[in-house]
């Protein structure tokens, strides 16, 4: 049996992770096609490949911070690659400064940019209220970042469902026709990739990988839990609702995998949804959404470099004084770190963001995906042994 104290805690762990992989990116469709539909009828499945090797690999790095105390990012790489830390605790720090300077930076442009069509306030008053919100809710700590995430959760969830179901049947029609086209070896009118299997289930790789850069935000998390059980339970929730989450989303984008339109989407979502019904009220909602998945990244980000700092810092103090000066150096950090990406969203990084995310996934295999395979055989050999 679950306690009802012990459920919150799990719930609220995967809602973290839902809402740290729902950014601009996804809401908007884009990331959608640029991993998956592009890739033809193969990609159509590899969502469930990719959010399983995501919750696989998360679910060994949170239980090691569990069974380990580790619960900041360099705490958990220095116990976990042991002599070899000097060189890949820096490695993945140089992979969270690349993550800390990318996903807040694309939020702030991709919510502010949303907002100011939206709304019609100049770019960078956007991107400033979106930094406000981000700096508040980061600087009060993880509890209340667990909390901001499982409310925009049900948030973003029940506004897909709101966009994408009534749309679904409206254009079943030409959903069916898309599958159709895809089953017969078509990718859609903006792809420039194969529908081989093989380019379909590379993508989805580096698609989880560069998810997987975000693991050491997760760290912080499992410090609350009570038994090991519960960061099963987290990652199954994570895997059923990423998945569903992602899956209805994909099916909803076929209606115009192959509309001429497409080439020139930017958004992707916006097309999908005047092609359907009623795009004068869903059209806000999509817009809304885009800027909660914005903020919800850019929140979970910029918290988990927080709590690095903060902890770091007061490693040589005793408790009382650490808790005494532990709000200051929160928000001195999360001041710091929010500035940093809004000014950084000032350029409008987004042309770079395909060139970055990919190095950035490159990056990860090799500071935590070969790492962690490596670590499970040798755990597997010793316990043989």
């Amino acid at each position: 049996m679950i306690s009802k104290d012990r459920m919150p805690l799990a719930v609220g762990i995967a809602f973290v992770a839902f809402t740290t992989q729902f950014g601009g990116g996804f809401a908007s469709g884009a990331q959608l096609y640029q991993y998956f539909i592009n890739y033809g009828l193969w990609g159509i499945f590899m969502p469930i490949v990719a959010q399983l090797l995501l919750s696989l690999f998360f679910w060994y790095g949170l239980r090691y911070a569990f069974r380990n105390h580790t619960y900041d990012y360099r705490s958990f790489s220095n116990h976990f690659y042991g002599k070899l830390s000097p060189v890949f605790s820096n490695l993945y720090e140089i992979v969270y400064l690349m993550l800390i300077f990318l996903a807040p930076a694309v939020a702030f442009a991709t919510g502010g940019a949303t907002l100011n069509t939206l709304t019609g306030i100049p770019y960078w008053l956007c991107t400033l209220i979106i930094g406000i919100f981000i700096f508040l809710v980061a600087m009060f700590g993880t509890a209340i970042v667990r909390k901001c995430a499982s409310t925009l959760s049900v948030i973003i969830i029940i506004g897909l469902l709101v966009v994408l179901v009534p749309n679904i049947i409206a254009q079943w029609d030409s959903i069916c026709s898309s599958f159709g086209q895809l089953a017969s070896g078509l990718v859609p009118v903006a792809s420039k990739e194969s529908g081989s299997l093989g380019s379909a289930l590379w993508s989805a790789i580096v698609y989880a990988l560069f998810q997987l850069a975000s693991i050491g935000l997760m760290y912080q998390h499992v410090e609350p839990l009570s038994e090991e059980k519960q960061v099963t339970r987290s990652m199954i929730y994570m895997f059923v609702v990423n998945t569903a989450t992602i899956m209805l989303s994909i099916i909803g984008m076929l209606a115009v995998a192959f509309n001429d339109g497409l080439a020139e989407a930017s958004v992707p979502m916006l097309l999908f949804v005047n092609s359907g019904v009623g795009a004068k009220v869903l059209t806000p909602i999509i817009s809304i959404l885009i800027i909660l998945g914005s903020v919800s990244t850019g929140v979970n980000m910029i918290a988990g470099i927080v709590t690095r700092v903060v902890r770091q810092l007061e490693k040589k103090e005793s408790k009382d004084a650490a808790r005494t000066k532990r709000m200051k150096r929160s928000t001195l950090a999360s001041l710091l770190f929010t500035l940093l990406a809004f000014a950084i969203a000032q350029f409008g990084l987004l042309p770079l963001v395909k060139v970055g995310y990919s190095y950035l996934g490159y990056a990860t295999l090799i500071a935590v995906g070969i790492p962690f395979i490596v670590h499970f055989i040798l755990h597997l050999i010793r316990k043989r042994a």
